[in-house]
């Protein structure tokens, strides 16, 4: 019983007898095959056990006659005046049938499958890999795979062989079949299948690189073979095709990041070392500025004249063995420059008015001057004013390379002078590291006192006619 959407009812009865009873019934499948480009014909299976000749052909849900396509029945068989690719599939066949006092609609299965047409299809197969006369590398100690792909044409009776044999010594005459993995076949196109065969040589011994290989491949229609050579394989050392351009990628990649990092410092140690003397013609008001902070030590009552005598002294390294130096650099160095070595020195307390418009004072005085000193101390790095001269000369130097930037450190191991309290700016952090600079400390003996004044002898622009 069903119920239909307009709400009316329909019955219908259902008589269920064995199968074994209806004398059209045949279990066993049917199948047929259309050859492309000619006509077939699908004979309705169980046809001949009934007198009743007519039958409607269905291909899925559709009738034959409504598949828009040339086609006849006559006498149950369907005729194809053309098969076509697309004609394979599941064709029905229905027949009103009597049985036992009862009227069936007989309905057949045919499974139908087009197939090239054999009589076009006579040729021997196709090795499409290796090619003729082909030689294959091989590496020594290594496994080597052979492979053949191969192209067959369809057949009704399909029985394809791929096999690969070796000619001991390149002698065709002697063949050995090797031992080859399963085949692997697949529907490359509707008119061919493509079977791949493969034998392994487990290892690659001096032997096989003497002997040939040959693919033969058979068919009802006839064979191809094709025969190739192995040849040693020369190592390819992957750092000459990987390793040399990743290494050149990676170099100018950290050449890129310490350019973009260390820009600064590259631009003050190009500017103090390299372009040092860019300026050296031009005239300036003063030879040298020299920034200093007093400390406690320098402000105490110096000494008699002896000891300024022994400083003097200290030029001359041959005759100042044994001698130390007890006056603080804070004096000698105004002494020395202005006084012995006859600079006409910038001194901030003596030729720069305190009050006013001071920072630009002192900006014009560094800019007025060849050369800036800074003699660096832990009070020196604590003094506002102090850093902010140095700041000025390292602006001063990125902007175009005069004056010249020298730093005396005074005291380099200390902590103060290595973590100053409080920070200094970013710049003169930066600045620290690379500028040129001499190291000063009070108590050393005459030979290295000696040495330091030759230093600063030689960094000093050259006297003006």
């Amino acid at each position: 019983r069903c119920t239909l959407s307009s709400g009316s009812r329909r019955f219908f009865h259902l008589q269920v007898v064995k199968n074994s009873s209806l004398g059209c019934f045949h279990p066993e499948e049917s199948s047929v095959l259309l050859f492309v480009g000619v006509g077939s014909k699908i004979h309705c299976p169980g046809f001949n056990c009934s007198d009743d000749t007519d039958a409607i052909w269905y291909k899925g849900n559709k009738t034959v006659s409504d598949l828009r396509r040339k086609s006849c029945e006559k006498n149950g068989v369907l005729h194809l005046c053309q098969v076509y690719v697309h004609d394979t599939g599941v064709y029905f066949c229905d027949r009103q049938l009597i049985e036992q006092g009862v009227k069936w609609t007989f309905r057949r299965a045919v499974k139908a499958t087009a197939v090239p047409n054999p009589n076009k299809q006579r040729a021997p197969p196709r090795i499409m890999y290796p090619d003729s006369s082909t030689t294959e590398e091989a590496e020594l100690g290594q496994s080597h795979t052979l492979t053949c792909k191969v192209y067959f044409p369809f057949e009704q009776k399909f029985s394809p062989k791929v096999r690969w044999f070796m000619h001991d010594g390149g002698n065709m005459e002697f063949m050995t079949l090797l031992h080859m993995e399963a085949p692997q076949q697949e529907r490359e196109n509707f008119p061919e299948y493509k079977i791949t065969q493969r034998s392994i040589i487990k290892e690659v011994t001096p032997q096989h690189l003497n002997n040939t290989y040959t693919c033969i491949a058979t068919n009802s229609f006839g064979n191809s073979c094709i025969t190739i050579k192995l040849k040693k394989k020369i190592k390819v050392q992957w750092p000459s095709l990987v390793g040399y351009p990743i290494a050149s990628l990676l170099l100018v990649g950290g050449l890129g990041i310490i350019l973009h990092v260390k820009w600064l410092e590259l631009q003050l140690i190009y500017r103090s070392h390299l372009q040092c003397g860019k300026h050296e013609g031009e005239e300036k008001e003063f030879d040298v500025f020299l920034s200093f902070v007093w400390s406690d030590s320098s402000t105490e009552t110096e000494g008699p004249d002896t000891d300024e005598e022994a400083c003097l002294s200290s030029f001359d390294q041959l005759n100042s063995e044994g001698k130390v130096t007890h006056k603080p650099l804070e004096v000698l160095l105004p002494q020395v420059l202005e006084e012995q070595w006859g600079y006409r020195l910038c001194l901030l307390e003596r030729d720069v008015l305190p009050g006013g418009a001071y920072t630009n004072e002192v900006v014009s005085a560094i800019k007025r001057s060849r050369m800036l000193i800074c003699l660096v101390s832990a009070d020196y790095l604590s003094n506002s004013n102090a850093v902010f001269v140095l700041e000025s000369g390292v602006q001063a130097l990125l902007q175009n390379s005069s004056p010249k930037l020298l730093l005396i450190l005074a005291n380099r191991g200390s902590a103060a002078l290595l973590q100053p309290d409080p920070p200094l700016p970013v710049l003169v952090q930066r600045a620290l590291k690379v500028l040129p600079s001499l190291d000063w400390t009070s108590g050393k003996p005459a030979r290295a006192t000696s040495n330091f004044w030759k230093s600063l002898r030689d960094a000093m622009p050259d006297h003006r006619e």
